[in-house]
């Protein structure tokens, strides 16, 4: 199977099933001498498992991650780093009743058309559970990324239609759908209550803010910042749409309105206005980046549905089984992740003297 590979010269390669033994990722080429512990890593894995309330699926897994390769003595070794988390609680008789039937918005079907076998529990490799291996690099790729003062940090900004009006990091950790408006929070989760109730299921928008940004990373033409944002980003299985900036309101908007103006600033040269989204032509400008994601609801509800089996043959399924009703809190870390692998990976594709050059510029060097 073809497409576990991420990254140019920051490479990621996940592997795992959902009801597996295991999941994790392998990652190559990150740079000698980082520090690195698992307690790091496990600090993002904690933000993505499951049974954390009861907005999220209640199977309970730990989610432990164990460090195989790659770091002696608390720092990285420039060889590949591999890092495991073990399947403690899958259910996969769960799945028995619906072996055969292709679940409406999930890739039963493709898998099946494609390869002419797949694994039925749980999704197998399609599987939300297989964001756990891009987690693992994204926490990595944090890593490297605070060494050069850049921060990536991703939230729910919206659980439905129902949107966070103001935002207070702190106000994150404070409720279960780690939303940054704790009224919006609270009118979001009797929202999501009553659709629990009903066994049906939301989706929603999480956003994304990189701070500490330089100006000068991404490539032109085909490797912009922004494009390879959104190739990652889109990979993720929920996500449908992305958006940078201003986003799909620029449509709307005279050339006057968007245009972001450049001005004299305590760093050298800044921006008036932000409506790109932090990347001009492709390439970082300097101002933070600005990205927002649209997450559909989970496919996986507990009320009919119809569909077919393999045969071709009309059913009626209910899913049974342990599913989020949303995975909205769970869904803004492996967002936060995958910008953090392109961040990491443009920075190991600028040379060295050009990484240098840019750090100097920014006051970093």
């Amino acid at each position: 199977m073809a497409g576990s590979i991420f990254g140019t010269l920051f490479r990621v390669s996940t592997f795992g099933e959902s009801h597996g033994t295991a999941l994790g990722a392998v990652i190559d080429g990150c740079p000698a001498g980082l520090p690195l512990s698992a307690e790091e890593i496990q600090a993002y894995l904690n933000r993505r498992k499951p049974g954390q309330s009861a907005f999220t699926t209640p199977r309970k897994e730990a989610d432990a991650c164990e460090i195989l390769s790659g770091v002696f003595e608390g720092k990285t070794l420039g060889t590949p780093i591999a890092v495991l988390v073990r399947n403690k609680d899958q259910h996969s008789a769960d799945y028995q009743a619906i072996w055969d039937c292709y679940r409406p918005g999930h890739a039963d079907f493709g898998f099946d058309r494609k390869f002419g076998f797949r694994d039925p529990r749980g999704g197998g490799r399609s599987s939300g559970r297989e964001t756990i291996g891009r987690v693992i690099g994204g926490a990595i790729a944090a890593k490297l990324l605070a060494e050069f003062g850049i921060r990536a940090f991703a939230y729910v900004s919206a659980v439905g239609a129902i949107e966070a009006a103001t935002f207070d990091e702190a106000v994150c950790a404070e409720n279960p759908l780690g939303m940054p408006d704790a009224e919006a929070a609270a009118r979001a989760a009797a929202y999501l209550k009553e659709v629990m109730q009903a066994r049906d299921s939301l989706g929603g928008t999480v956003s994304c803010r990189v701070t500490g940004m330089f100006p000068g990373l991404g490539e032109p033409v085909f490797d912009k910042l922004d494009a390879e944002l959104a190739k990652a980003v889109m990979s993720i299985g929920a996500v449908k749409g992305v958006e940078f900036g201003d986003g799909f309101e620029v449509s709307t908007k005279r050339g006057s309105e968007d245009n972001d103006a450049f001005c004299p600033g305590q760093g050298g040269i800044e921006k008036k206005s932000n409506h790109a989204g932090g990347m001009l032509g492709g390439i970082s400008d300097g101002s933070d980046i600005l990205l927002r994601a649209a997450v559909k609801a989970t496919p996986s509800i507990g009320s009919p549905q119809e569909t077919v089996n393999k045969n071709g043959e009309p059913v009626t399924i209910e899913i049974q089984g342990r599913h989020d009703p949303t995975i909205m809190p769970r869904a803004a870390v492996v967002v936060e992740s995958m910008v953090n692998l392109v961040l990491a990976d443009l920075l190991l594709r600028n040379s060295v003297s050009t990484v240098e050059k840019l750090k100097r510029a920014a006051g970093r060097a």
